[in-house]
């Protein structure tokens, strides 16, 4: 089975519980307006890789991923654009007694079988907007096949952790976060909410492709603001963490 590439981190720990091997799948629908690998959304902007020769890759790192509790993440791009794909390479980490996480907008999660979910542990959801005229305006398509990505995920009793990423001016209205507060809080299966601070670093990746970066002004928030996107999601009973840009997560 090839699939499309866009690249791998071999020590991440952004992704996921422990130390994870990271694996950045090509393609993507979504157009988010703060999106920092703008590259990743053309699937032929990839290598082709087999998935065999991934997993020999990835079989190296077996040892420490284990040691740190670690695993595997399938991200992107978004990974759900080449399922078939991210399936194999989730089921040969399986097999190896690997951690699996998906980390998935979850708008094409109709697209993921059962059988993907099968060998899946964790679902990394990032949900960019409760509002759905928001959610449209930042990624070009709409909230509702996240939302029934989630509730299938629920009937599952899958592990969750939403991902949330705080942009001043954008997402970081009050009535935006308790509406994906109130998304996460219906969901039993949400262990944790990651609140992310929006970076332009990848601004010139923009340019690079020749498209137009509408966000390069904006800020990253401050800590005021991110605390008090932290208690709004605390304010409805969910454990959260802040994600910060040195690539840790730690309670605010």
């Amino acid at each position: 089975m090839d699939g499309y590439v866009h690249a791998v981190e071999s020590a991440g720990t952004l992704d996921g519980p422990g130390v994870r091997f990271v694996v950045f799948l090509s393609g993507c629908w979504l157009t988010c307006l703060y999106c920092h690998n703008p590259d990743c959304q053309n699937i032929n902007n990839g290598r082709q890789v087999a998935s065999t020769e991934l997993l020999k890759e990835i079989a190296d790192y077996k040892p420490y991923l284990q040691h740190t509790h670690g695993g595997v993440t399938i991200s992107g791009g978004e990974p759900l654009v080449q399922p078939a794909f991210t399936e194999a390479l989730l089921r040969g980490c399986k097999k190896m007694g690997l951690h699996t996480a998906l980390d998935t907008s979850g708008f094409p999660g109709w697209r993921a079988p059962d059988s993907l979910l099968d060998v899946t542990d964790l679902v990394l959801l990032d949900i960019k907007a409760g509002l759905p005229e928001l959610y449209e305006r930042i990624t070009g398509k709409a909230l509702e096949p996240t939302l029934e990505f989630a509730q299938r995920l629920r009937a599952r009793d899958m592990p969750i952790w939403v991902r949330f990423v705080l942009v001043p001016g954008l997402t970081d209205g009050e009535d935006n976060i308790h509406a994906v507060a109130q998304i996460a809080a219906d969901l039993p299966n949400v262990e944790r909410v990651e609140v992310l601070p929006f970076h332009n670093m990848g601004i010139h990746k923009w340019a690079e492709q020749g498209m137009t970066y509408t966000l390069s002004d904006t800020p990253t928030p401050t800590h005021e603001q991110t605390a008090h996107a932290v208690a709004i999601f605390r304010e409805h009973g969910i454990a959260t963490v802040y994600g910060g840009s040195e690539g840790t997560t730690a309670p605010l």
